[in-house]
């Protein structure tokens, strides 16, 4: 099993920018939890700042290996539709896209309460802090577990 896990802008910052909103816990803490809870998983990550870094990887991974994808796109997700069209091509791969926002962004500015990628991905996981990635690689397992056993 191959999950990846992916980040847009700032949250290469994650655990020092805004803890009162986001957590004090770093993307590296979550990183090592998540890689001992499930050690027989594989695991890749990569983060960008840059909206075409992440096309880029969405495409590769999709044509890759990977047996499903977390992804937390940051501002992307309320302003990025070619981002939004990379993860429909993600999905159309028959490849699981679980969606996360750290806050609750239904409670947030209004530009930020709508999210593109949310029809497009498999599931999405809004406001559970940063406990959301470990509930996106549990959704994958056990949405992988259950296809496996029909």
């Amino acid at each position: 099993m191959l999950i990846a896990i992916l980040n847009g802008p700032n949250l290469n910052k994650l655990g020092r920018r805004t803890p009162d909103l986001y957590g004090s816990e770093s993307m590296e803490s979550i990183l090592l939890d998540i890689q001992r809870r499930y050690p027989s998983v594989h695991f890749l990550y990569a983060q960008s700042n840059h909206e075409g870094d992440l096309i880029d990887r969405l495409q590769e991974w999709a044509e890759s290996e990977v047996d499903g994808i977390v992804m937390n796109a940051g501002g992307y997700s309320h302003t990025s539709v070619a981002l939004r069209d990379a993860v429909a091509y993600v999905t159309e791969q028959a490849i699981p896209v679980v969606e996360v926002h750290i806050t609750d962004i239904r409670k947030r500015e209004a530009f930020r309460q709508l999210s593109l990628l949310t029809d497009v991905s498999t599931h999405t996981i809004i406001g559970h802090g940063t406990d959301g990635y470990r509930e996106a690689v549990e959704y994958i397992l056990t949405l992988k577990s259950d296809n496996n056993e029909s």
